[in-house]
C-alpha cells in the first residue's frame, strides 16, 4: 500500500465499518446535564453546540463537522463528486445516529475492549500496511489525524464488529433444506459463476409502513432513477439519497463472489452491462438500483472442488501485559535460528514454549483446508516452502511462527461441500439480516434533533 494513500484506505476498510461512520472517541460522549444552558454563548460554545441527542449522549456540532470534513475528503480522494453540503450533513449525521445507537447497545450488553486487544489490533493493521508501529503512527499522523484519536475509533470499531456478530450473525439460521436447494441449483448450473463488482442504493421502507409511505418512497426511488438516467453521477448519487450502510462510500458493496450476493441482486443485474444500472426491484427493506461496475470470471463449483490442504505446525506466544507483541516476535526469531541450526526441533520448542492447544503435539495442527485459520495465518502459510518456517506473524490469538510439512491436492469432501454452500447461503442472508437490525435498534432509540436549520 502507498503510503501517501494510507489513511483513505484505513478510513474506507476501518472508519466506515459495514458503511457506517465509527463514532468519536468515548470520551467526547457527553453525558446530558439538567442545567439549562445560559441564554448568551461565546462563540466557542456555539461551534460545539448539541445537535442531536441519542438516548442519554449527545452529538456535538463539532463531532459532526469533524465528520464531514473526514468524508469529504475521503470522497476527494475517491474522486467522488462531492454532494449537496446540507444533503451530506443529514446522511452523515443519521449514520452516527445509528452508530451511537450501536455502540450503546454493545455497552448496555457489557461488551468492551481492552488495550491488549487494541495494542494487537494496531500491530496488525501496521504489519498489514508493512509497517513497524512507530512508522504507522507517524504515518497516519503527517495524514492529519491524531492518532490517539484513530485508535479509539478503532476500538469502536471492533465493539461494533463484535455486537452485530452477537445481534445479527449468531441469528441467522440456515436450513438443510436451503442446503440441499443451494448444492441442487449449484450442480444444475450451466453457466459459468462470475464475481461480480457492484454498487447500490436503497431507499428504505418504514418498519409497518402503510401503503402510502410505501407508495412515497417508491415514488423517490423512481426520482432517483430518473436522475441517474439523465447523467447524474451514481457515486454522489447515493451519497445524497440512499438509506443503505454503504450510502458513505457511495454505495460501494465491492467485489464479491454471485453466490454470495443477494439473489434479489443477481437476478437484477442479469442482463445489464457492466457500467448500466438496473431496473428498481423491491426487497422487505426498501426500493434498490444496483449498477454493475465489473464482472469476472470466477471458479465453479467443480473447479473448486479440488482443494489444497496444507499440513502445518506453529509455535503461538500469546501478548500480554507482560509479554509484547514485540517480545514475543524476538524470542520466536530466536526459535526459528535455533531449528534452523539444528540446535532444537521444532517439535521439541513447540511442547516447551507454545501457547496452543497443540503444543502436546509438537504444535501439529493437521490437515488444513482454506478457511480453516484465520486470515493472517493462512496468507503466511499459503507463501512457504515445504519444511520452510515462516517470520513471525501476528494474529488475534498472538504471535506465531509457522512450518508446513506436507501438501496435497485433494476432493472438497461432501461434509465440506456443505459447509461452503451453509456459508454462501449465510452470506446471501446476512446483508439483509444486518439492515433489520440497524433500522430496529435506530427505531428503538430517542432522538431529539437540536439543529437550528433542522
Amino acid at each position: 500500500m502507498k503510503q501517501s494513500n494510507l489513511l483513505s484506505s484505513l478510513f474506507t476498510a476501518l472508519a466506515v465499518s459495514a458503511g457506517l461512520l465509527i463514532s468519536t472517541t468515548a470520551s467526547s460522549q457527553v453525558k446530558l446535564s439538567p442545567v439549562a444552558p445560559p441564554k448568551t454563548q461565546s462563540k466557542a460554545q456555539l461551534v460545539n453546540s448539541i445537535v442531536v441527542v441519542v438516548n442519554d449522549e449527545v452529538i456535538t456540532r463539532q463531532e459532526l463537522n469533524e465528520q464531514i470534513l473526514a468524508v469529504e475528503t475521503n470522497l476527494k480522494r475517491q474522486g467522488t463528486p462531492l454532494p449537496d453540503r446540507a444533503a451530506l450533513q443529514k446522511q452523515l449525521l443519521e449514520r452516527m445516529i445509528v452508530d451511537r445507537a450501536q455502540m450503546q447497545v454493545a455497552k448496555e450488553n457489557g461488551m468492551r475492549v481492552d488495550d491488549v486487544m487494541l495494542d494487537r489490533t494496531m500491530l496488525r493493521l501496521a504489519e498489514q500496511n508493512k509497517m513497524s508501529l512507530p512508522e504507522f503512527r507517524n504515518q497516519i499522523e503527517r495524514e492529519g489525524t491524531s492518532y490517539a484519536k484513530f485508535r479509539e475509533e478503532i476500538r469502536d470499531d471492533i465493539l461494533k464488529q463484535r455486537i452485530r456478530e452477537r445481534e445479527v450473525d449468531s441469528k441467522i439460521q440456515v436450513s438443510e433444506t436451503e442446503i440441499d436447494n443451494y448444492l441442487a441449483a449449484d450442480a444444475n448450473n450451466k453457466v459459468a459463476k462470475q464475481e461480480l463488482n457492484l454498487a447500490h442504493i436503497l431507499i428504505s421502507i418504514p418498519e409497518k409502513a402503510s401503503a402510502e409511505q410505501i407508495a412515497a418512497r417508491r415514488q423517490r426511488a423512481e426520482e432517483v432513477l430518473q436522475k441517474l438516467r439523465s447523467g447524474a453521477d451514481f457515486a454522489k448519487t447515493a451519497v445524497t439519497y440512499s438509506d443503505s450502510s454503504e450510502a458513505l462510500k457511495g454505495g460501494d458493496i465491492g467485489w464479491r463472489e454471485q453466490d454470495r450476493l443477494p439473489q434479489l441482486f443477481v437476478d437484477a443485474i442479469s442482463k445489464v452491462k457492466v457500467g448500466e444500472i438496473s431496473e428498481i426491484v423491491r426487497s422487505p427493506n426498501g426500493f434498490h438500483i444496483v449498477k454493475v461496475n465489473g464482472k469476472r470470471a470466477a471458479n465453479d463449483s467443480k473447479a473448486a472442488a479440488a482443494v489444497q490442504q496444507s499440513h502445518a505446525r506453529h509455535i503461538l506466544i500469546k501478548v500480554s501485559q507482560i509479554v509484547t507483541a514485540a517480545e514475543a516476535g524476538q524470542k520466536l526469531k530466536e526459535f526459528k535460528r535455533k531449528i534452523e541450526a539444528k540446535e532444537a526441533t521444532f517439535e521439541e520448542l513447540a511442547k516447551t514454549h507454545s501457547s496452543d492447544g497443540s503444543a502436546a503435539k509438537g504444535g501439529d495442527l493437521g490437515w488444513l483446508y482454506p478457511g480453516d485459520t484465520v486470515p493472517e495465518f493462512e496468507q503466511a502459510m499459503d507463501k512457504l516452502a515445504i519444511n520452510q518456517i515462516s517470520e513471525p506473524i501476528t494474529t488475534q490469538f498472538g504471535v506465531h511462527i509457522i512450518q508446513v510439512t506436507e501438501r496435497k491436492s485433494d476432493e472438497l469432501s461432501k461434509d465440506r461441500q456443505r459447509m461452503a454452500a451453509r456459508q454462501a447461503v449465510r452470506d446471501r442472508k446476512s446483508d439483509e439480516a444486518l439492515q433489520d437490525w440497524l433500522r430496529e435498534i435506530r427505531d428503538r432509540a430517542y432522538v431529539d434533533y437540536r439543529l437550528e436549520d433542522k
